[in-house]
Formats: C-alpha cells, structure tokens, sequence
C-alpha cells in the first residue's frame, strides 16, 4: 500500500491526522503531511479509514 494526497484538493482539515497520526500530520503552516507513505500491514485498515473520512476525498492509496 502506497499512501498519496493530492495537494491541490486537500484542505488540511487533519481528520486523517487524528485517525492515523503515525502517517499522517498537519504542520503549522496547514500543509499535510505523510510520514509514513508505505504503511506496515497491521497499520492498513486504520489508514484506509482515515482516507475514506477525508472529507475532501483528497487521499489515495495503491496497493
């Protein structure tokens, strides 16, 4: 799994943050950021809800 945002989409609202801080974070200047752009196994499921919940659908996963 490859984690991706489209950057012109996303409005850092962090929801994706507060789901799966391990991948994702928000910095001070409201720009996301993936940290974890290949997240392990156990961690897939809760990083493919936290871009489902993105309320701007502005993340995307390759598997």
């Amino acid at each position: 799994m490859k984690v991706k945002v489209d950057e012109l989409v996303c409005e850092a609202n962090a929801v994706c943050m507060g789901l799966a801080p391990e991948v994702f974070e928000v910095d001070d200047d409201d720009q996301l950021h993936i940290l974890l752009p290949e997240p392990p196994p156990e961690m897939q499921d809760r990083v493919r809800h936290a871009i489902r919940s993105c309320p701007k659908a502005a993340l995307s996963f390759e598997e």
